[in-house]
């Protein structure tokens, strides 16, 4: 570690620059290839599904089980970070990930592909994806908005690099050795990995502290009986030490998986409308490339719709964030989230009408608009509907459970152009999940903010209401009355049975 993480005291502010900027860097390259490399390996989809004589829903769970799994790790992954910091985590990740794309260029079958690509690979992203977000946070305090759009950039951008490299790996080595070179190239996550130096260096001599004392432990030990034997109360203290720890153990447990969340009529209603959108929402990209050559356009050419899509969603996000962050839009930002993901819908059911590149290259653009818009608001709406303190648990709830309809929706859109052999059925599936996706979160937020609004309309009006006051101590005072009343009234019952207990007592 450098000189400025040495003089980082045990309670120092996160820096805010220096080896920040590296940082973000190296998570940019993370998140990059955690978000755009499911969608990028679409390129090779025809050739492998040609390859193998496989149908369209077939090859689609290889990008399915990618994207489920790189979600659905979300939770492992951040106890991981939690235990072991990001670098170690983050440079198995990106081990992982080359370990699955290099096996994957010798699979002989296409079970072998869903392990390989699906889990390895969707695993090693999974491990990249969490602890880049979560070391921005310990570097960065008051610029952490722009070290995040920077980071977060990197989907965009990595999704516009890797689709004309892809195909010019597959002219030039086939799709196998495109496999074996991808493998190679997300090893370079090991390398931002390495770049995640650990903030908090002061904590060192601790560790060291605990290793001197356990050296010194079993010469100890036999005090340590003496005295057990001795104060039988001091074995009980520990134990009852042992059951406090249980019970933090509980406690970390219940930060990632807070299931009163479930009680949260907002969270119900993201999380409803949620899992409906996901299962219209990655299947156009995966499909868009395979049916630009389906319809006979050439393979750059089909390549490049998918990099006019990363631009346009490069500009997408950073001007959605500006716009949702307005003091118009930010106190209904749910209603845009809504507006959004129809959006989204619509420009999916007007994609059949698209005939020739030009209607494909117009769809892309409406498309990376609508696709950046979402993916801006996707979190911050969740984190707007149960607060910054419960959002960690949220978020995992939420990908543990989206994860189902993410690994779903590709092969359910794969099922229907081999079922009617058009892609066009594809499309107005997704566009109409979508549109309802959209209408139901509009529909229930408003119910929600109108019951919020009651709520705490009811809450005001018992505090300020002076009659409710009044009431409510007028009958505690009754109340003090009538008790001091019967107190009275029973008082020769109580003499009576005073004598009668010593009559008793004299007999």
């Amino acid at each position: 570690p450098g000189p400025a993480m040495r003089r980082a005291g045990p309670g120092a502010s996160p820096p805010d620059g220096a080896w920040g900027w590296v940082v973000v860097f190296g998570a940019f390259v993370s998140i990059g290839f955690a978000y755009a490399f499911p969608k990028g390996i679409a390129i090779f989809f025809k050739e492998i599904q040609d390859f193998f004589g496989t149908s369209y829903s077939e090859i689609a769970w290889v990008s399915s089980i990618t994207l489920a799994t790189t979600y659905g790790a979300g939770p492992i992954s951040s106890i991981l970070v939690n235990r072991y910091g990001s670098r170690p985590v983050v440079m198995l990740g990106g081990l992982l990930c080359g370990i699955g794309m290099v096996s994957a260029a010798f699979c002989t079958s296409i079970l072998q592909l869903y392990i390989c690509v699906g889990f390895i690979t969707g695993f090693g992203l999974a491990l990249n994806l969490q602890p880049s977000v979560i070391i921005i946070g310990k570097y960065f305090l008051k610029r952490r908005p722009i070290a995040n759009g920077l980071a977060m950039a990197g989907s965009p951008v990595m999704l516009c690099t890797l689709a004309p490299l892809n195909q010019f790996l597959f002219d030039n080595f086939g799709w196998r050795g495109s496999f074996l070179i991808l493998g190679a190239v997300l090893l370079n996550c090991c390398v931002a990995g390495a770049l995640f130096r650990p903030i908090g260096v002061a904590k060192e001599p601790g560790k060291n502290q605990m290793v001197e004392e356990e050296k010194e432990a079993p010469k100890e030990e036999v005090t340590k009986v003496s005295i057990e034997m001795s104060n039988p109360t001091h074995a009980s203290a520990e134990t009852k030490t042992e059951e406090e720890e249980e019970k933090d153990c509980c406690e970390k447990i219940n930060q990632y998986l807070d299931f009163s969340l479930f009680k949260h009529r907002g969270f119900l209603i993201y999380l409803i409308g949620n899992v409906l959108m996901f299962l219209g929402f990655f299947a156009p990209i995966v499909f868009l490339a395979p049916y630009a050559k389906h319809i006979g356009i050439d393979e750059y050419s089909a390549a490049f719709l998918l990099s006019i899509l990363a631009i346009v969603d490069m500009i997408a996000r950073p001007a959605t964030g500006i716009i949702a962050n307005s003091k118009w839009v930010r106190p209904r930002i749910q209603y845009f989230f809504s507006f959004s993901i129809a959006f989204n819908g619509a420009c999916h059911l007007l994609c059949p009408l698209a005939s020739g590149y030009t209607g494909l290259v117009i769809y892309s653009i409406f498309f990376g608009l609508a696709f950046g818009m979402v993916c801006a608001m996707l979190f911050e709406t969740l984190m707007d509907l149960v607060g910054a303190a419960r959002f960690t648990s949220a978020v995992g709830l939420v990908t543990i459970v989206e994860c189902c309809t993410i690994l779903l929706g590709p092969p359910i859109g794969g099922t229907l152009i081999d079922t009617f052999g058009d892609y066009k059925y594809m499309f107005i599936k997704c566009g109409a999940v979508m549109v309802l996706a959209g209408t139901f979160l509009f529909i229930m937020n408003y119910y929600n903010y109108r019951m919020l609004a009651k709520e705490e309309k009811e809450r005001k009006a018992k505090e300020e209401d002076p009659k409710i006051v009044r009431t409510e101590n007028e009958g505690r005072s009754n109340w003090n009355k009538e008790t001091q009343q019967d107190g009275h009234e029973l008082e020769p019952l109580r003499d009576e049975r005073e004598g009668l207990k010593t009559e008793a007592n004299g007999t």
